[in-house]
């Protein structure tokens, strides 16, 4: 019986370290979505800035297709503004926050399990 897929087409994320992130070997230094959804290219996000980000860095995703957003708030927990959450929870998106380390490493796992995940990373500038 089987329970995986052999191998996912998402991107995968390679490494990462304080100022950059690697996603399937190119390498991004500023803070960036990474999505397992088919014709969601993995693209600049938002500012850099925890205390510069709204809810206009949330709310298109909420029309993404993905079950989960990962919100990768930095080098340290940071949780979002409810109000910056509003438009995802009405659409019944999930939210997990963690730090971007922490993220990365969830967002592979799964995403290797075929899950309709979205990652959204901060890279403080």
């Amino acid at each position: 019986m089987k329970l995986q897929p052999d191998k996912s087409n998402a991107p995968t994320i390679n490494a990462y370290d304080r100022v950059w992130i690697e996603v399937n070997g190119v390498r991004h230094s500023q803070s960036l979505s990474v999505s397992s959804l088919p014709d969601v290219p993995t693209a600049a996000w938002a500012t850099g800035q925890f205390e510069a980000l709204s809810a206009s860095d949330f709310s298109p995703w909420a029309q993404s297709g993905a079950e989960l957003i990962l919100f990768g708030s930095g080098q340290k927990l940071r949780f979002a503004k409810p109000q910056w959450l509003q438009d995802l929870i009405a659409r019944g998106v999930g939210v997990e926050t963690m730090d971007t380390a922490a993220a990365c490493r969830t967002y592979n796992i799964l995403a290797s399990e075929g899950r309709k995940v979205v990652a959204l990373l901060l890279i403080e500038s």
